[in-house]
Protein backbone atom coordinates (compact mmCIF):
# COMPACT_ATOMS: atom_id res chain seq x y z
CA UNK A 1 0.00 0.00 0.00
CA UNK A 2 1.46 3.42 -1.07
CA UNK A 3 1.68 6.16 1.79
CA UNK A 4 2.33 9.61 1.70
CA UNK A 5 5.16 11.58 3.70
CA UNK A 6 4.95 15.32 4.22
CA UNK A 7 8.15 17.39 4.24
CA UNK A 8 8.06 21.70 4.23
CA UNK A 9 11.22 21.44 1.96
CA UNK A 10 11.32 18.73 -0.36
CA UNK A 11 14.73 18.82 -2.86
CA UNK A 12 14.55 16.32 -5.88
CA UNK A 13 18.43 15.68 -6.48
CA UNK A 14 21.13 14.63 -4.71
CA UNK A 15 24.10 15.92 -6.46
CA UNK A 16 25.89 19.21 -6.79
CA UNK A 17 22.98 21.36 -6.82
CA UNK A 18 20.61 19.41 -4.11
CA UNK A 19 23.47 18.83 -1.27
CA UNK A 20 24.65 22.75 -1.85
CA UNK A 21 21.08 24.17 -1.37
CA UNK A 22 20.17 21.96 1.67
CA UNK A 23 23.83 22.34 3.20
CA UNK A 24 22.81 26.33 2.95
CA UNK A 25 19.16 26.13 4.12
CA UNK A 26 20.20 24.14 7.54
CA UNK A 27 23.22 26.86 8.12
CA UNK A 28 20.79 30.05 7.38
CA UNK A 29 17.32 28.93 9.29
CA UNK A 30 18.07 30.25 12.42
CA UNK A 31 15.04 29.57 14.68
CA UNK A 32 12.85 28.38 11.67
CA UNK A 33 13.45 24.92 12.35
CA UNK A 34 13.30 23.77 8.46
CA UNK A 35 11.98 20.19 7.45
CA UNK A 36 14.14 19.64 4.79
CA UNK A 37 14.19 16.05 2.96
CA UNK A 38 16.32 15.06 -0.35
CA UNK A 39 15.33 12.55 -3.01
CA UNK A 40 18.31 10.64 -4.30
CA UNK A 41 18.51 7.63 -5.72
CA UNK A 42 22.23 7.29 -6.05
CA UNK A 43 25.03 5.62 -3.81
CA UNK A 44 27.53 7.12 -4.18
CA UNK A 45 27.99 11.43 -5.53
CA UNK A 46 31.14 12.10 -7.94
CA UNK A 47 32.62 15.30 -8.45
CA UNK A 48 32.27 15.31 -12.53
CA UNK A 49 34.40 18.47 -13.19
CA UNK A 50 37.26 15.80 -12.53
CA UNK A 51 36.00 13.23 -15.21
CA UNK A 52 38.18 14.89 -17.82
CA UNK A 53 41.43 14.51 -15.37
CA UNK A 54 40.54 10.63 -14.96
CA UNK A 55 39.95 9.95 -18.38
CA UNK A 56 43.08 11.80 -18.85
CA UNK A 57 45.28 9.23 -16.25
CA UNK A 58 45.79 12.46 -13.86
CA UNK A 59 43.42 11.36 -10.92
CA UNK A 60 41.55 8.59 -10.32
CA UNK A 61 37.88 7.75 -10.25
CA UNK A 62 38.49 6.62 -6.71
CA UNK A 63 39.52 10.09 -5.87
CA UNK A 64 36.84 11.44 -6.68
CA UNK A 65 34.05 9.49 -5.24
CA UNK A 66 32.38 9.96 -2.05
CA UNK A 67 29.52 7.82 -0.49
CA UNK A 68 26.00 9.44 -0.96
CA UNK A 69 25.29 8.99 2.74
CA UNK A 70 28.72 11.18 4.10
CA UNK A 71 27.20 14.31 1.64
CA UNK A 72 23.72 15.10 3.27
CA UNK A 73 23.83 17.59 5.86
CA UNK A 74 23.29 17.27 9.29
CA UNK A 75 18.93 16.88 10.52
CA UNK A 76 17.67 16.12 6.42
CA UNK A 77 16.34 13.24 5.83
CA UNK A 78 17.73 11.40 3.10
CA UNK A 79 14.69 9.30 0.87
CA UNK A 80 16.12 6.84 -1.41
CA UNK A 81 14.75 6.30 -4.35
CA UNK A 82 13.68 7.80 -7.86
CA UNK A 83 10.82 9.90 -8.75
CA UNK A 84 8.57 8.77 -11.26
CA UNK A 85 6.61 12.15 -11.91
CA UNK A 86 5.78 15.82 -10.48
CA UNK A 87 2.20 16.69 -9.32
CA UNK A 88 3.16 20.82 -8.61
CA UNK A 89 -0.72 21.77 -8.76
CA UNK A 90 -1.39 19.50 -5.48
CA UNK A 91 2.26 20.10 -4.19
CA UNK A 92 3.00 16.12 -4.57
CA UNK A 93 5.87 13.99 -6.31
CA UNK A 94 5.50 10.50 -7.16
CA UNK A 95 8.27 8.06 -6.72
CA UNK A 96 8.83 4.37 -8.11
CA UNK A 97 8.12 2.92 -5.23
CA UNK A 98 4.81 4.08 -5.15
CA UNK A 99 4.85 6.28 -2.61
CA UNK A 100 3.76 10.10 -2.74
CA UNK A 101 5.38 12.96 -0.85
CA UNK A 102 3.71 16.18 -0.52
CA UNK A 103 6.02 19.54 0.83
CA UNK A 104 5.11 23.15 1.17
CA UNK A 105 8.46 23.89 -1.26
CA UNK A 106 9.55 22.24 -3.84
CA UNK A 107 13.33 22.48 -5.20
CA UNK A 108 14.07 20.77 -8.56
CA UNK A 109 17.33 20.03 -9.18
CA UNK A 110 18.01 16.55 -10.19
CA UNK A 111 20.51 16.88 -13.23
CA UNK A 112 20.63 15.81 -16.79
CA UNK A 113 20.45 12.00 -17.98
CA UNK A 114 22.99 10.69 -20.74
CA UNK A 115 20.67 9.87 -23.77
CA UNK A 116 23.05 6.97 -25.23
CA UNK A 117 20.03 5.80 -27.52
CA UNK A 118 20.06 8.83 -29.35
CA UNK A 119 23.26 7.31 -30.94
CA UNK A 120 22.95 4.09 -33.06
CA UNK A 121 24.91 1.58 -31.83
CA UNK A 122 26.33 3.37 -28.82
CA UNK A 123 25.07 1.06 -26.34
CA UNK A 124 26.83 -1.98 -28.25
CA UNK A 125 30.08 -0.76 -28.17
CA UNK A 126 30.65 1.30 -25.00
CA UNK A 127 33.43 0.19 -22.53
CA UNK A 128 35.06 -1.69 -25.65
CA UNK A 129 36.50 -1.23 -29.15
CA UNK A 130 38.40 1.66 -28.44
CA UNK A 131 34.85 3.59 -27.76
CA UNK A 132 35.24 5.45 -24.39
CA UNK A 133 33.34 8.70 -22.79
CA UNK A 134 34.18 11.35 -19.87
CA UNK A 135 30.57 11.60 -19.05
CA UNK A 136 29.76 8.20 -17.80
CA UNK A 137 30.81 6.56 -14.64
CA UNK A 138 31.21 2.95 -16.67
CA UNK A 139 33.39 4.29 -19.63
CA UNK A 140 35.34 6.97 -18.21
CA UNK A 141 38.44 5.02 -16.75
CA UNK A 142 38.07 3.32 -20.39
CA UNK A 143 39.03 6.48 -21.99
CA UNK A 144 42.80 6.47 -20.19
CA UNK A 145 43.37 2.62 -21.26
CA UNK A 146 42.41 3.79 -25.13
CA UNK A 147 44.81 6.97 -24.55
CA UNK A 148 47.64 4.58 -23.54
CA UNK A 149 46.77 2.32 -26.46
CA UNK A 150 47.41 4.62 -29.48
CA UNK A 151 50.31 4.07 -31.63
CA UNK A 152 51.73 5.94 -34.65
CA UNK A 153 49.38 6.17 -37.16
CA UNK A 154 46.04 5.75 -34.72
CA UNK A 155 43.42 8.02 -35.51
CA UNK A 156 41.31 9.32 -32.56
CA UNK A 157 38.25 11.10 -32.66
CA UNK A 158 36.18 13.46 -30.31
CA UNK A 159 32.65 14.36 -30.76
CA UNK A 160 30.44 17.41 -28.88
CA UNK A 161 26.76 16.54 -29.18
CA UNK A 162 23.88 20.13 -29.64
CA UNK A 163 23.86 22.38 -27.19
CA UNK A 164 22.54 22.21 -24.14
CA UNK A 165 24.71 19.78 -22.10
CA UNK A 166 26.82 20.07 -18.90
CA UNK A 167 30.59 20.88 -19.07
CA UNK A 168 30.29 22.62 -22.42
CA UNK A 169 34.22 22.84 -22.75
CA UNK A 170 34.76 18.87 -21.95
CA UNK A 171 34.55 17.32 -25.10
CA UNK A 172 37.61 19.43 -26.82
CA UNK A 173 39.01 19.22 -23.41
CA UNK A 174 39.98 15.56 -23.60
CA UNK A 175 41.21 16.14 -27.08
CA UNK A 176 44.11 18.83 -26.12
CA UNK A 177 44.92 16.29 -23.30
CA UNK A 178 45.04 13.59 -25.51
CA UNK A 179 47.37 15.77 -28.24
CA UNK A 180 49.67 16.71 -25.25
CA UNK A 181 50.15 12.94 -24.18
CA UNK A 182 50.93 11.70 -27.40
CA UNK A 183 53.42 15.02 -27.92
CA UNK A 184 55.35 13.63 -24.67
CA UNK A 185 55.84 10.43 -26.18
CA UNK A 186 56.92 11.85 -29.30
CA UNK A 187 54.15 10.39 -31.87
CA UNK A 188 51.61 13.50 -32.46
CA UNK A 189 52.56 13.92 -35.48
CA UNK A 190 52.37 10.38 -36.57
CA UNK A 191 48.36 10.74 -35.26
CA UNK A 192 45.28 11.81 -36.98
CA UNK A 193 43.31 13.56 -34.10
CA UNK A 194 39.93 15.19 -34.97
CA UNK A 195 37.72 16.98 -33.16
CA UNK A 196 33.87 16.97 -34.88
CA UNK A 197 31.60 19.44 -33.09
CA UNK A 198 27.43 19.82 -33.42
CA UNK A 199 27.72 23.93 -33.42
CA UNK A 200 29.44 26.31 -36.09
CA UNK A 201 32.20 27.08 -33.59
CA UNK A 202 34.99 26.09 -30.86
CA UNK A 203 32.65 27.77 -27.64
CA UNK A 204 29.38 29.48 -27.24
CA UNK A 205 31.95 32.40 -26.19
CA UNK A 206 34.01 34.01 -29.04
CA UNK A 207 35.71 35.55 -26.74
CA UNK A 208 37.61 32.35 -26.15
CA UNK A 209 36.16 30.69 -28.97
CA UNK A 210 39.33 32.54 -30.90
CA UNK A 211 42.05 31.29 -28.35
CA UNK A 212 40.67 27.78 -28.95
CA UNK A 213 40.99 27.51 -32.59
CA UNK A 214 44.96 28.62 -31.84
CA UNK A 215 44.80 25.42 -29.15
CA UNK A 216 43.59 22.98 -31.88
CA UNK A 217 45.97 24.15 -34.66
CA UNK A 218 49.13 24.31 -32.37
CA UNK A 219 48.47 20.24 -31.93
CA UNK A 220 47.65 19.49 -35.61
CA UNK A 221 43.69 18.58 -34.00
CA UNK A 222 41.39 19.06 -37.93
CA UNK A 223 38.43 19.97 -36.42
CA UNK A 224 34.88 19.75 -38.30
CA UNK A 225 31.82 21.91 -37.28
CA UNK A 226 28.35 21.41 -37.51
CA UNK A 227 28.95 17.46 -37.59
CA UNK A 228 26.42 15.41 -35.57
CA UNK A 229 27.08 11.74 -34.21
CA UNK A 230 24.17 9.60 -34.97
CA UNK A 231 26.12 5.76 -35.30
CA UNK A 232 28.82 3.69 -34.13
CA UNK A 233 29.58 0.34 -36.29
CA UNK A 234 32.19 -0.64 -33.11
CA UNK A 235 33.24 -3.97 -34.36
CA UNK A 236 33.82 -2.24 -37.51
CA UNK A 237 35.57 0.65 -35.55
CA UNK A 238 33.56 3.34 -38.08
CA UNK A 239 31.82 6.35 -36.74
CA UNK A 240 29.25 7.87 -38.50
CA UNK A 241 28.31 12.08 -38.59
CA UNK A 242 25.22 13.75 -39.94
CA UNK A 243 26.04 17.63 -41.50
CA UNK A 244 24.11 19.70 -39.81
CA UNK A 245 24.69 23.27 -40.99
CA UNK A 246 26.56 24.29 -44.74
CA UNK A 247 26.63 23.50 -48.61
CA UNK A 248 26.45 19.24 -47.46
CA UNK A 249 23.83 19.67 -44.78
CA UNK A 250 21.89 16.51 -44.61
CA UNK A 251 24.71 14.42 -45.79
CA UNK A 252 26.48 12.02 -43.95
CA UNK A 253 30.44 11.12 -43.42
CA UNK A 254 31.39 8.12 -41.95
CA UNK A 255 35.09 8.32 -40.12
CA UNK A 256 37.34 5.03 -39.38
CA UNK A 257 38.67 5.54 -35.80
CA UNK A 258 41.39 3.90 -33.39
CA UNK A 259 40.04 5.90 -29.86
CA UNK A 260 36.54 7.49 -30.46
CA UNK A 261 35.50 9.96 -27.00
CA UNK A 262 32.09 9.89 -27.18
CA UNK A 263 30.06 12.90 -25.46
CA UNK A 264 26.25 11.74 -25.46
CA UNK A 265 23.20 14.29 -25.93
CA UNK A 266 21.51 14.94 -22.82
CA UNK A 267 18.21 16.01 -21.43
CA UNK A 268 16.00 16.12 -18.23
CA UNK A 269 14.55 13.26 -16.82
CA UNK A 270 11.70 11.88 -18.36
CA UNK A 271 9.69 12.81 -14.79
CA UNK A 272 10.40 16.34 -15.57
CA UNK A 273 9.89 16.38 -19.30
CA UNK A 274 6.71 14.60 -19.22
CA UNK A 275 5.19 17.37 -16.27
CA UNK A 276 3.74 20.67 -15.86
CA UNK A 277 6.72 21.83 -14.45
CA UNK A 278 8.87 21.82 -17.92
CA UNK A 279 8.78 24.32 -20.91
CA UNK A 280 8.73 23.03 -24.26
CA UNK A 281 12.12 21.79 -24.59
CA UNK A 282 11.41 19.44 -21.16
CA UNK A 283 13.71 21.92 -19.11
CA UNK A 284 12.49 22.77 -15.26
CA UNK A 285 10.51 26.48 -16.15
CA UNK A 286 12.29 28.77 -13.88
CA UNK A 287 12.80 33.06 -13.76
CA UNK A 288 16.10 32.91 -15.03
CA UNK A 289 17.50 35.44 -12.56
CA UNK A 290 15.54 34.68 -9.51
CA UNK A 291 15.39 30.94 -10.44
CA UNK A 292 11.68 30.91 -8.72
CA UNK A 293 9.50 28.77 -11.40
CA UNK A 294 7.23 30.75 -13.89
CA UNK A 295 3.90 28.86 -13.22
CA UNK A 296 4.21 27.45 -9.00
CA UNK A 297 5.73 29.87 -6.62
CA UNK A 298 6.35 27.03 -4.21
CA UNK A 299 8.99 25.57 -6.74
CA UNK A 300 12.06 26.77 -7.28
CA UNK A 301 14.66 24.69 -10.06
CA UNK A 302 18.89 25.11 -10.72
CA UNK A 303 21.46 22.90 -12.39
CA UNK A 304 21.41 21.48 -15.05
CA UNK A 305 17.75 20.60 -15.60
CA UNK A 306 16.23 24.11 -15.26
CA UNK A 307 15.81 26.26 -18.11
CA UNK A 308 18.18 29.17 -17.75
CA UNK A 309 20.20 29.86 -20.72
CA UNK A 310 23.64 29.99 -19.10
CA UNK A 311 26.43 27.14 -19.58
CA UNK A 312 25.58 24.18 -17.47
CA UNK A 313 28.71 23.94 -15.08
CA UNK A 314 29.17 22.99 -11.37
CA UNK A 315 29.98 26.79 -11.09
CA UNK A 316 26.71 28.07 -12.41
CA UNK A 317 25.37 25.72 -9.55
CA UNK A 318 27.65 27.70 -7.23
CA UNK A 319 25.96 31.19 -7.74
CA UNK A 320 22.39 29.64 -8.63
CA UNK A 321 22.32 27.97 -5.02
CA UNK A 322 22.16 31.03 -3.05
CA UNK A 323 19.94 33.12 -4.75
CA UNK A 324 17.55 29.74 -4.46
CA UNK A 325 18.18 29.38 -1.15
CA UNK A 326 17.77 33.34 -0.32
CA UNK A 327 14.55 33.53 -2.58
CA UNK A 328 13.19 30.22 -0.55
CA UNK A 329 13.80 31.62 2.85
CA UNK A 330 12.29 35.34 1.30
CA UNK A 331 9.34 33.19 0.70
CA UNK A 332 8.32 31.45 3.60
CA UNK A 333 9.36 34.82 5.64
CA UNK A 334 6.52 36.76 2.87
CA UNK A 335 9.57 38.42 1.91
CA UNK A 336 10.23 40.08 -1.56
CA UNK A 337 12.27 37.53 -3.95
CA UNK A 338 15.40 38.91 -5.59
CA UNK A 339 17.12 38.58 -9.13
CA UNK A 340 20.39 37.66 -8.35
CA UNK A 341 21.56 35.21 -11.01
CA UNK A 342 23.53 36.98 -14.08
CA UNK A 343 23.74 33.74 -15.66
CA UNK A 344 27.35 32.98 -14.33
CA UNK A 345 29.21 29.98 -15.64
CA UNK A 346 32.69 28.59 -15.50
CA UNK A 347 34.87 26.48 -17.24
CA UNK A 348 38.83 25.38 -16.83
CA UNK A 349 39.99 24.73 -20.10
CA UNK A 350 42.59 22.30 -19.68
CA UNK A 351 44.49 22.67 -23.14
CA UNK A 352 47.90 20.84 -21.51
CA UNK A 353 48.92 18.39 -19.01
CA UNK A 354 50.15 21.58 -17.00
CA UNK A 355 48.05 24.52 -18.55
CA UNK A 356 44.41 25.69 -18.59
CA UNK A 357 42.46 28.51 -18.97
CA UNK A 358 39.67 29.44 -17.13
CA UNK A 359 36.80 31.15 -19.12
CA UNK A 360 34.20 33.28 -16.74
CA UNK A 361 31.20 34.88 -17.96
CA UNK A 362 27.70 35.47 -17.45
CA UNK A 363 24.24 36.13 -19.59
CA UNK A 364 24.98 37.61 -23.41
CA UNK A 365 28.50 36.26 -23.26
CA UNK A 366 30.36 39.04 -21.03
CA UNK A 367 33.40 37.93 -19.61
CA UNK A 368 33.75 38.04 -15.89
CA UNK A 369 36.85 36.73 -14.29
CA UNK A 370 38.07 36.41 -11.11
CA UNK A 371 41.52 36.93 -11.46
CA UNK A 372 42.90 40.32 -12.47
CA UNK A 373 44.65 38.46 -15.56
CA UNK A 374 44.29 37.86 -19.15
CA UNK A 375 41.62 34.74 -18.87
CA UNK A 376 42.53 33.44 -22.50
CA UNK A 377 46.48 32.60 -21.76
CA UNK A 378 47.26 29.53 -20.49
CA UNK A 379 48.89 29.03 -16.99
CA UNK A 380 50.25 26.72 -14.98
CA UNK A 381 48.40 28.46 -11.82
CA UNK A 382 45.10 27.70 -13.38
CA UNK A 383 46.18 24.16 -13.53
CA UNK A 384 46.75 24.20 -9.96
CA UNK A 385 43.42 26.17 -9.81
CA UNK A 386 41.11 23.33 -11.70
CA UNK A 387 43.37 19.96 -10.40
CA UNK A 388 43.48 21.07 -6.52
CA UNK A 389 41.97 24.26 -5.54
CA UNK A 390 38.54 23.80 -6.70
CA UNK A 391 37.78 20.28 -5.39
CA UNK A 392 39.07 21.58 -2.11
CA UNK A 393 36.83 24.56 -2.37
CA UNK A 394 34.00 21.61 -3.64
CA UNK A 395 33.88 19.39 -0.82
CA UNK A 396 35.03 21.70 2.15
CA UNK A 397 33.11 24.30 1.29
CA UNK A 398 30.61 24.06 -1.34
CA UNK A 399 29.14 21.13 -0.58
CA UNK A 400 28.96 22.27 3.59
CA UNK A 401 26.95 25.17 2.63
CA UNK A 402 29.71 27.77 4.05
CA UNK A 403 28.73 31.92 2.59
CA UNK A 404 31.37 31.36 0.56
CA UNK A 405 31.22 32.37 -3.28
CA UNK A 406 33.83 34.36 -5.46
CA UNK A 407 33.06 38.24 -5.87
CA UNK A 408 33.38 39.14 -8.99
CA UNK A 409 35.01 42.88 -8.99
CA UNK A 410 37.26 42.74 -11.75
CA UNK A 411 35.42 44.58 -14.88
CA UNK A 412 38.16 42.89 -17.61
CA UNK A 413 39.00 45.05 -20.76
CA UNK A 414 40.26 43.00 -23.82
CA UNK A 415 43.57 44.34 -24.68
CA UNK A 416 44.05 46.76 -27.50
CA UNK A 417 40.09 48.39 -27.21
Amino acid sequence: MSETTHHQILIIGGGTAGITVAASLRRREGRRGLDIAIVEPADAHYYQPAFTLVGAGVQSLAKNRRPESTMIPPRIEWIKGAVTGFDPENNKVELATGDTLSYDYLVVCPGVELNWDGIEGAQDTLGKNGVCSNYDTRYVEYTWSCLQDLKPGAKALFTQPPLPFKCPGAPQKIAYLTADHLKKRGILGDCDLHFLTHAPGMFSVPFFAAELVKVAARYGINVHFQHHLVAIDGDAKKATFKVVGGDKEGETVTFDFDMLHVSPPQSPPGAVKTSSLANKAGYVDVHQNSMQHTKFQNVFGLGDACSTPNSKTAAAIRKQAPVVVGNLLHLIDGGTLEEGYDGYASCPLTTALDKCMIAEFIYAGKVTPTFPFDPRKERWTYWWVKTTGLPIMYWGYMLKGHEWFFKHDVDYVEPGS
